[in-house]
């Protein structure tokens, strides 16, 4: 008499197991793992428990993992697990659209998939004693620049295409701009994997310039770094991708809540422009006079394919000729 009792129990019991292994499974509700690029970790120690203090994130729990923004979007593509993906580059979230991790629709919202913007600043030391303003000052004879690789970091993307662009902007031709960068590659001493590395390399002291985010000079400033930073009068501007992959409810509510008012506030408060009006700390941030952004160039597909193509693009041949790697 007791077996059709017994038996109903039993299954309730799996199911409330199914349930609960759901519910604990990568992508499910109350465990997230965040995969960046290097320089917002700082920003994200702040911006996480913040976001777990609110309704939303109660009882949320986080892994980690930050690294060169074209490393971390070939690992996911890889089989990293990822609920949440924050890179420098747009071409690096469309790599798992192309995998059928992200979701085409990923960047049709009302800030066009970007959680936060910047712009390419140049860093200097401390009475910038080589006297640099712009870009021309870093190809005169005995200036040592630093910049990341291209073909590992996403910054490093940014920094050629800005001094790519203000040579337009300047007047120059395409061939005029394109001869700018192979002369500023024979100014470089170091390219490390990732911007937040070749900051670490520029504060020991190597260079007289660093190619970089606004945020992580203001970040150096703060930190007690001798180091100044300049803003071109032509510059980029710098945006930066943030994508959900899988349908995890809480992944969701993290990615609203780093682009509400309160998290807004908080990638300012540490130099990152805000990608929403009305930011408290948005009127600090300079609009330089020639800022333009990687549209103006042809955008991020028809840039790949012209610069950073391992094989044709024009940045590979300078790398070549330099001996530097163009390893993905």
């Amino acid at each position: 008499m007791f077996k059709r009792p017994l038996a109903v129990a039993v299954a309730l019991l799996a199911a409330v197991i199914a349930l609960a292994a759901c519910g604990s499974s990568s992508g499910g509700g109350k465990h997230l793992t965040l995969v960046a690029y290097s320089t917002p970790q700082g920003v994200y120690e702040k911006l996480i428990p913040a976001f777990q203090a609110t309704a939303a994130g109660k009882g949320v729990s986080f892994s980690q993992s930050y690294g060169p923004s074209g490393e971390q979007s070939r690992s996911v593509a890889n089989g990293l697990h990822a609920d949440v993906v924050n890179f420098s580059l747009e071409p690096d979230v469309e790599r798992l659209v192309k995998a059928g991790l992200v979701s085409p629709s990923w960047n049709q919202d009302s800030t066009h998939g970007f959680v936060t913007n910047s712009v390419v600043v140049i860093m200097v030391r401390k009475g910038n004693p080589k006297h640099i303003t712009g870009w021309s000052d870093l190809v005169k004879p005995g200036v040592q620049v630093v910049t990341p690789n291209p073909f590992t970091s996403g910054g490093a993307r940014w920094n050629i295409m800005a001094g790519y662009g203000a040579q337009l902007k300047e007047g120059k031709s395409a061939a005029q701009a394109q001869a700018y960068l192979t002369e500023l590659f024979h100014h470089v001493v170091s390219q490390d994997s990732s911007a937040r590395n070749s900051l670490q390399t520029f504060t020991a002291g190597r260079g007289d310039a660093l190619l970089g985010y606004e945020n992580e000079a203001i970040a150096a400033k703060k930190k007690g770094a001798d180091v100044e930073y300049v803003i071109p009068k032509d510059t980029i501007l710098i945006q930066m991708p943030i994508a959900v992959l899988g349908s995890s409810k809480s992944a969701e509510e993290f990615m609203k809540y780093l682009l509400s008012s309160a998290g807004q506030q908080t990638w300012a408060a540490n130099g990152y422009r805000p990608v929403i009006s009305g930011v408290r700390g948005a009127s600090s941030f300079p609009t330089p006079p020639g800022l333009f952004t990687i549209e103006s160039l042809g955008g991020w597909k028809s840039a790949t394919k012209q610069f950073f193509d391992p094989e044709t693009g024009s940045v590979a041949k300078i790398e070549q000729s330099l001996g530097v790697s163009t390893a993905k």
